[in-house]
């Protein structure tokens, strides 16, 4: 099956044909990422997504190991919890060497290890013979690469592609090249050591003899390169893991830790974390939370903001990266080819050969209605955290150009509500957090017409106006900060009147371009409770609707109710669930006082994470009623890991808390703590605030949570609300 980018008229991609049964396994280290089978292998199948891949352009498609020219048999293989290293354990079948004797089947054990440091994948093979007698065999490694864009992985058909190059060979090493239409050059250079016995464009051969326990060990590093530009790596594996692990320690060293009661929800804390290690890449602007792998391993605007803002009592200085790549890379100009407009904050970039002809157009892409106030949002959210006026001070400019946006281009007919609308063909249809082209529709199917106004993108809007009010106040701009105050609260009341629908309970999740309301239940209602704009009534409503069955599955909130008509639990915004959504609507709940409520948000996603693959919560999940004894049904192409889902967790267990932060005085606050039914006791240690650390102890206690403090460094009080 073909998947398009193009359905119809959007640009958007479904990868519906990738088996969801296998299970993959996934590196990344900043702007190289791979994708491996659990042999250790890259393998054609599925969508051909497995690989390694740089800028967008997949420069190893291809790598197999053989013993005799045949696949050894899969023992077991995992990544370890830091995600730095994939290890992978086989054997051999039983074997009939040409001329030689027969080889009992599990008498070699083969050990794989890989890892990624800057632009190079390193590999360690040991080879390990357990038998009774001396071995000889052929181990090889084959390997191809077609250096396609990552946009074609996914079916994007072109019309003319660039031209493969000479392979180069010698004695340890061999590259594969390609020249793009674009006149770029990429090469993938694999080098060996020791020298194999054999070196072909494409296959290394090693002839091993062993004694009984005796071992063998090669090494393989596989290097991209692009434009003739190579970084420097690590000269050898152990050097490349020795700089990893290093760099690793570092990004965790400032963190707070977390350890509770539940060593299942452990697992989910540590893979989270190491998740967003992992995802976290270093940029010229700050670090960046890149949104998920395989297809998402780039900048995303709302991705970012919204991972950040999940992630913020934790480590703070994700925001300040965000917030700063995303000022850096801020619309100056209107461009409807690329949806860009004065002000408007970045939705995705690209970096592949596609990207630079423009065929595609997510080069620069601006198609997002809602990352703009996010972004102010999160500045807001940011110096409430840390008390850092200085940075806030640097991007105030955007912050003044984020707003300018929202009143000038976002409202795009002044009626007070912000509208989106693509300039171009080739521009996303839908441009919220659920941009699949049918996420936007009336109770009896029909699509909505654009220009579309979302409910969540106007509490969105709420919010940001009363943080810069706050903001500009602090920068002594009074006039400002009345005005965006009065903005705010004027907002909120038309809001209300407009967007209330009683016939459903719940507010419309949108305006049509005729002003009609969609008068459809939506997960996107709940969204105005994480962002304030919801009255405490209607709030209220929305929290007891999101918890029906007609809403809550038992492993979550899907995205629109069963009663929808365009309801289906496979579909990707239609029926399903996503853990960030359901993370923010619980933060909502907690937020208007329904903490019980998001207890039962927060107990579902942990079950659900029960049953995930090295307890790695993904994109998303299908909306399939909870069964006895059988887990959630899998999305099969869903992203994994994912930012905003990794960072989940964090969200719900703040929001449980009643975590909160003062950096003036400076206090951390616990309002009406409670802690869900799976957790006694909740550690956290190295918890900052203006230059203090607490380390605290939180317990279950039969009529409350207490909230201990173990020990303290700086001027820092912790204050509880019970």
């Amino acid at each position: 099956m073909v998947e398009k980018i193009r359905l119809g008229e959007q640009w958007y991609i479904l990868a519906t044909s990738s088996p969801a049964d296998e299970r993959r396994r996934v590196l990344k280290h900043n702007d190289l990422f791979a994708m491996f089978d659990r042999f250790g292998d890259i393998q054609p199948i599925g969508l051909g997504e497995e690989g390694i891949y740089h800028g967008d352009t997949c420069f190893l498609s291809h790598q197999e190991l053989l013993i005799e020219g045949v696949r050894p048999m899969y023992l077991n293989s995992t990544v370890k919890d830091d995600n730095g290293l994939f290890i992978v354990e086989l054997m051999n079948p039983d074997l009939h060497p040409d001329g030689g004797n027969r080889i009992a089947k599990g008498d070699l054990h083969i050990f794989r290890a890989k890892l990624l440091w800057n632009n190079a994948c390193y590999e360690h093979v040991r080879v390990v013979n357990y038998g009774l007698e001396p071995i000889e065999a052929t181990i090889s490694m084959e390997f191809g690469a077609d250096f396609k864009d990552i946009f074609e992985v996914r079916g994007f058909s072109r019309e003319q592609r660039g031209k493969m190059l000479e392979p180069e060979v010698s004695k340890t090493e061999f590259v594969l090249g390609y020249q793009g239409v674009d006149n770029q050059i990429r090469r993938t250079r694999i080098t060996f050591d020791p020298v194999p016995e054999k070196l072909t464009a494409g296959r290394a051969d090693y002839r091993i003899r062993l004694e009984p326990k005796a071992e063998s060990h090669i090494y393989a590093t596989m290097g991209v390169e692009h434009d003739g530009h190579v970084v420097k790596n690590s000269t050898d594996y152990f050097g490349a893991f020795t700089e990893l692990n290093r760099t690793v320690s570092e990004r965790l060293k400032n963190r707070c830790s977390i350890t509770t009661s539940d060593p299942l929800f452990n697992k989910w804390v540590d893979r989270s974390t190491a998740d967003l290690v992992m995802l976290t890449t270093n940029t010229k602007d700050g670090d960046y939370p890149y949104a998920g792998l395989p297809w998402y391993s780039t900048t995303f605007g709302r991705d970012g903001i919204l991972t950040a803002r999940e992630y913020l009592w934790i480590d703070p200085e994700m925001a300040k990266g965000v917030l700063a790549l995303l000022a850096a890379t801020q619309a100056t100009e209107f461009d409807p080819a690329r949806d860009a407009e004065p002000g408007k904050i970045l939705h995705e970039a690209r970096k592949g050969e596609l990207a630079a002809l423009n065929e595609i157009p997510f080069g620069r892409y601006y198609g997002t209605v809602d990352a703009t106030p996010l972004f102010v949002g999160l500045a807001g959210a940011y110096y409430e955290r840390t008390g850092d006026l200085d940075f806030i001070r640097s991007i105030w400019g955007n912050i003044r150009k984020a707003l300018n946006w929202i009143d000038e281009y976002g409202d795009r007919d002044g009626d007070g509500f912000v509208e989106y609308a693509r300039y171009s063909d080739s521009g996303l249809v839908q441009q919220g957090w659920k941009d699949s082209n049918d996420s936007v529709f009336h109770s009896d199917g029909r699509l909505a017409d654009a220009p579309i106004a979302l409910c969540e993108v106007q509490g969105y809007v709420y919010e940001a106006k009363v943080r810069a009010s706050e903001l500009a106040h602090l920068l002594g701009d009074t006039a400002l900060a009345n005005k965006l105050q009065n903005a705010a609260e004027t907002l909120k009341q038309k809001f209300n009147d407009t967007f209330w629908c009683e016939e459903i309970g719940t507010y419309a999740i949108a305006l049509d371009g005729n002003k009609q309301k969609c008068s459809v239940p939506s997960s996107n209602a709940g969204h105005t409770l994480w962002s304030g704009i919801a009255t405490q009534e209607y709030a209220a409503r929305i929290a007891d609707q999101m918890l029906t069955d007609d809403f809550f599955c038992g492993w979550g909130i899907r995205t629109i109710p069963k009663s929808a008509s365009r309801y289906n639990p496979m579909a990707y915004h239609n029926g399903s669930v996503w853990p960030h959504d359901n993370a923010l609507i619980a933060e909502g709940m907690a937020r208007y006082g329904f903490t019980h409520k998001a207890m039962q948000v927060f107990s579902a996603l942990r079950d659900a994470c029960l049953y995930m693959d090295q307890s790695r919560m993904p994109e998303l999940f299908c909306g399939f009623e909870k069964r006895p004894d059988e887990g959630p049904t899998l999305y099969p192409v869903a992203c994994s890991p994912q930012a905003w889902a990794a960072a989940t967790v964090f969200s719900l267990l703040q929001a449980c808390l009643g975590l909160s932060f003062d950096p003036h005085k400076p206090e951390i606050r616990f309002r009406h703590p409670q802690l869900p039914p799976f957790l006694e006791r909740v550690e956290v240690r190295g918890l900052s605030i203006a230059g203090s650390t607490v380390d605290l102890l939180l317990q279950r206690y039969p009529n409350n949570v207490g909230v201990n403090v173990i020990s303290k460094e700086g001027p820092a009080e912790v204050v509880v609300v019970a």
